[in-house]
């Protein structure tokens, strides 16, 4: 399922992703960096099927993956994995023996620039020619990590969102220099072990959840800073409120299905009502192509279903997620 994607790939480009290994030819991935997101990675790649070589030089990292894992596998034998079915791990000695016999490499080292363009510097040139590289970094761009480097066209964001073996979005994103069949390689990937790909057509700091998510919790801290709230308050507010509904929908589509006339008619009159002193953060302006983009967005998630038919199928999800809260035995702020 492809939610957002470059766009499609022309014939030499298409020719191109020949060279990189396709899902089912990937085997073995290296994963470097066994922290809660490469360690999550790993368990995901295990249970998935995959053979996993890691490679982290903390001294605890054994240790902490296997703490991890250990929680990592109830939850994804409910999801459907099968202890016949798991993949092998192994514990490289050097980043290098790690990625030498690669057939796709996720990089999860320390979010520190300097750290990774050394990293990049020793695995780029020893990674097979059919593999793709990786870096689950959450706000680093690929123009950043290859400032001072090579500018291999093979490296991209695959940037998960926490903790990777549990939630489903995946970031692909690359530089002008990256190639869309790298991309579309990393993409057939992750979609192939079960990920919901959000595939940017330009990288920018942060990619697409992270600013979603800064902007929801600085809202929240300007909440509680300014006496307005609590945090237990404002956690119930969105587990019981925003949650449930956007477990089925997303805040665009919350919009357009609010309005008879569509999302386009909400802009005409948004500064009618109070939206302006909701948020500390000002909105963008509201030209022509930003509202045709919204209309467009929001038509194609429709695809052609009448209001009825898309209201019955958020209900359903909705009423889903409520009964899980009730089995789970949730307090007001959600734990």
């Amino acid at each position: 399922m492809t939610i957002y994607q470059v766009g499609k790939l022309n014939r030499d480009e298409a020719k191109a992703m020949s060279a990189f290994r396709g899902p089912g030819q990937i085997r073995q991935v290296a994963c470097i960096g066994t922290g809660i997101i490469g360690g999550g990675f790993v368990a995901h790649f295990l249970a998935r099927g995959l053979d996993v070589l890691v490679w982290d030089p903390a001294p605890d990292a054994k240790d902490r993956l296997d703490e991890l894992l250990k929680t990592a596998w109830p939850t994804q034998e409910r999801l459907g994995a099968r202890a016949e079915d798991r993949g092998s791990l192994a514990w490289a000695k050097t980043a290098a023996e790690a990625v030498t016999a690669a057939d796709f490499v996720q990089e999860s080292a320390p979010e520190r620039l300097e750290l990774k363009r050394k990293l990049y510097a020793e695995i780029e040139p020893l990674v097979p020619a059919h593999a793709v590289i990786a870096t689950s970094t959450s706000g680093f761009t690929i123009a950043d990590l290859q400032a001072e480097g090579s500018r291999s066209p093979r490296v991209v964001i695959g940037h998960p969102f926490n903790p990777p073996y549990l939630i489903p979005l995946v970031e692909v994103a690359g530089a002008a220099h990256t190639s869309k069949a790298a991309l579309a390689a990393a993409e057939a990937f992750y979609q192939s072990i079960g990920k919901i790909v959000v595939r940017m057509d330009h990288e920018i700091p942060g990619f697409i959840a992270n600013h979603l998510q800064a902007a929801l919790e600085r809202e929240a801290m300007h909440l509680v800073a300014e006496g307005h709230a609590t945090p237990q308050q404002i956690d119930a507010a969105v587990v019981h409120g925003l949650a449930p509904r956007w477990s089925a929908i997303g805040p665009c589509m919350v919009r357009n299905m609010g309005n008879p006339a569509g999302i386009g008619a909400y802009f005409e009159r948004f500064y009618q009502g109070s939206e302006p002193s909701l948020s500390h953060v000002k909105p963008p302006e509201f030209t022509p192509e930003f509202i045709r983009a919204m209309e467009e967005g929001c038509r194609a998630m429709s695809a052609d279903r009448s209001r009825t038919e898309l209201a019955a199928a958020r209900d359903r999800m909705v009423i889903e997620v409520l009964l899980a809260q009730r089995r789970a035995g949730l307090s007001n702020h959600g734990v």
